[in-house]
Order: C-alpha cells, then sequence, then structure tokens
C-alpha cells in the first residue's frame, strides 16, 4: 500500500513555524531546510517539516560579519 505524501507550500510552513518566507528562504538556500521547487512555487514535505523541527537550526543564523 502506498503511502500518502504530504506537503507544504512555503506561505503554510511560514504560519506553522511563525516564521517569515524570507527566512524560510535562506534555509533552504543554505541547505538547513530541504523544499523542492516546482513550477514557481516551493514545496517541503510533511517527513522534512518534521525532521526540520526537531534538528532545529544552528544558533549562527543571522548574517554574519
Amino acid at each position: 500500500m502506498a503511502r500518502e505524501l504530504i506537503t507544504y507550500t512555503l506561505d503554510e510552513v511560514a504560519d506553522i513555524l511563525k516564521l517569515t518566507k524570507r527566512t524560510l528562504y535562506t534555509y533552504i538556500k543554505k541547505g538547513q531546510l530541504r523544499a523542492v521547487k516546482f513550477g514557481k512555487y516551493w514545496r517541503v514535505t510533511q517527513e522534512e517539516l518534521e525532521s526540520f523541527l526537531t534538528r532545529g537550526v544552528p544558533r549562527q543564523t543571522r548574517r554574519e560579519a
């Protein structure tokens, strides 16, 4: 039996995590959040979102001087 693949848009992820989309783009660019781009829209799987929440992000995510 095939497992259902649940995905979220960046708007949905931003609402869930209470972050801005800009912050999510930064996490994606740095490889801290895995996402896939379909056309012009980014998608994050539920599995990746749960993994992201479990491992967190390094403290030094602000602009490094």
